[in-house]
């Protein structure tokens, strides 16, 4: 048979059975908040320990690739990377409220309602990501300031072949306007004959005779017959100045000067066809000798006929 208690002895055996309960709670809440704790460093060194890694990680990929590192390619990708800044804040939103939830879970399951324990580890988490979001700004300040040197570079570049293409544009001027003349124009020599002056600067041996010769002098018989060198309307057919007699045909924009001529055979407004005899050599005008002063025209620019054809 059990043992009668007396009051007293119940009283006294229900404190310690109390006493022992409230001994082991204790030790357990204490045991659980100092694991959560040391949990919450563990994750915060584990974060570190990984942007570490990283960092190492991309120190030597750019040693080993600097090449590509500072290559237009690699820059392009990194304004590609650029493009989803926000992206990655959204992951960064999304990885917080997971770890939220999970140290939510965690909870429940241990059966521990402290504030303090979940404003501990909810102040890690946000720390970290904070850590983060600093980190990925770095980087795009970084990819930023990148672009702008490529852009300031590639103005350079553009200034420079800008300029190389203004001084080329500048020494081939002249052989554009030949190419087009010859791109719509065929030539015949209007005589046989020895080329007695040249087009371009000269040194005469008379005052009256022009320094700047703007075409070529064909010297020849007195009454050789001259052929017109392309087909094209006369314009003009004239007897005045220090050209003497002389005709202007017209073709496009090309127009081709006879002058210093004996006799001209046709007129003004005229129709001629390449190789129609036009006119005979002469000595008028501010002439020294019989000779075809022969000059071709672009847009009334003149251009060296040795050029454009062999005379």
């Amino acid at each position: 048979m059990e043992k009668t208690m007396s009051v007293e002895d119940r009283i006294k055996r229900a404190e310690e059975i109390y006493a022992r309960r409230q001994g082991r709670d204790i030790g357990r809440k204490t045991t659980i908040s100092v694991n959560n704790k040391r949990t919450g460093r563990q994750f915060k060194r584990l974060i570190k320990q990984i942007f570490l890694c990283l960092f190492i990680y991309l120190v030597f990929l750019t040693i080993k690739n600097s090449d590509y590192i500072f290559s237009k390619e690699f820059l392009a990708d990194v304004n590609r990377v650029l493009s989803y800044r926000t992206n990655i804040s959204e992951l960064g939103n999304t990885i917080k409220d997971t770890l939220i939830k999970t140290l939510e879970n965690m909870k429940e399951q241990n059966g521990i309602g402290g504030a303090n324990e979940d404003t501990t580890m909810q102040e890690n988490v946000i720390g970290n990501e904070s850590e983060f979001n600093n980190n990925t700004k770095s980087e795009s300040n970084i990819a930023e300031q990148n672009q702008i040197n490529e852009q300031v570079a590639e103005s350079e570049k553009q200034d420079t072949i800008g300029k190389e293409n203004s001084e080329q544009q500048g020494q081939t001027e002249e052989e554009k306007e030949i190419a087009d003349i010859k791109a719509t124009t065929s030539f015949i020599k209007p005589i046989e004959g020895k080329i007695s002056s040249s087009f371009g600067m000269r040194n005469p041996t008379t005052s009256t005779v022009p320094k700047n010769h703007t075409g070529v002098d064909i010297a020849a018989n007195m009454g050789t017959k001259i052929k017109s060198s392309t087909p094209g309307e006369v314009v003009l057919a004239s007897e005045e100045g220090d050209f003497g007699k002389h005709l202007k045909i017209q073709i496009g924009n090309v127009s081709v000067i006879y002058a210093h001529c004996n006799k001209l055979y046709v007129n003004e407004g005229d129709k001629v066809e390449q190789g129609q005899e036009i006119a005979e050599v002469g000595s008028t005008g501010n002439s020294t000798g019989p000779h075809l002063h022969f000059e071709i025209r672009l847009s009334e620019k003149s251009i060296d006929p040795q050029k454009i054809l062999e005379l």
